[in-house]
């Protein structure tokens, strides 16, 4: 293949709509806009649920339902078979999962997970353990450990509206003088 054989893939290049140029030509008068009103104008683009003014249907649907998202308990999830990358007798805890890339980012607590076999004996502290994954560790002679979660932290808000002390005033500066009154 030589440069001048390249063509393009088909449908890939449009012609340019050529607009106004005639009755005849599909793109004359109004321009593919339709007739007057507020899409026919320059920089009109109406937000997808807009109707016109009319109370759009999202709004006139009840809500249903609740979001929890905000209070999820977010687990970190590791195989057992990932497990096998420590050393026999080791202790596995969040810290070493950190330490070797098998856990980043904020979480709430680790979960290990049955998927694999596990071929060292190990004591793991976790969150929480599936069924399988802690009849493997078991099985391999190791131990495992749960942890309970941290409670949230209760963030005390300063309230605003608490009186603040006055500044006590200095009895260094001048006393005022009363204004002469002219009779």
């Amino acid at each position: 293949m030589r440069l001048h054989q390249l063509k393009n893939v088909p449908g890939a290049r449009h012609r340019r709509k050529r607009l106004g140029c005639g009755e005849s030509s599909g793109h004359g008068k109004t321009s593919t806009r339709g007739g007057k009103g507020q899409t026919a104008r320059t920089g009109s683009s109406l937000r997808i649920p807009f109707e016109g003014g009319q109370t759009p249907f999202y709004r006139r649907m009840p809500k249903r339902g609740f979001n929890n998202a905000r209070f999820k308990t977010r687990f970190a999830v590791v195989n057992v078979e990932a497990l096998n990358q420590f050393s026999a007798n080791a202790e596995v805890d969040e810290k070493a999962l950190r330490q070797s890339g098998l856990v980043n980012g904020r979480i709430d607590g680790v979960k290990i997970l049955g998927d694999g076999e596990l071929q060292k004996k190990l004591t793991v502290r976790a969150h929480a353990f599936s069924a399988s994954a802690k009849a493997q560790i078991e099985k391999a002679g190791g131990q495992i450990e749960l942890l309970t979660l941290a409670a949230p932290k209760q963030e005390k808000p300063e309230s605003d509206t608490a009186p603040k002390p006055k500044a006590a005033k200095s009895k260094s500066a001048k006393p005022r003088q009363p204004k002469n009154k002219k009779a």
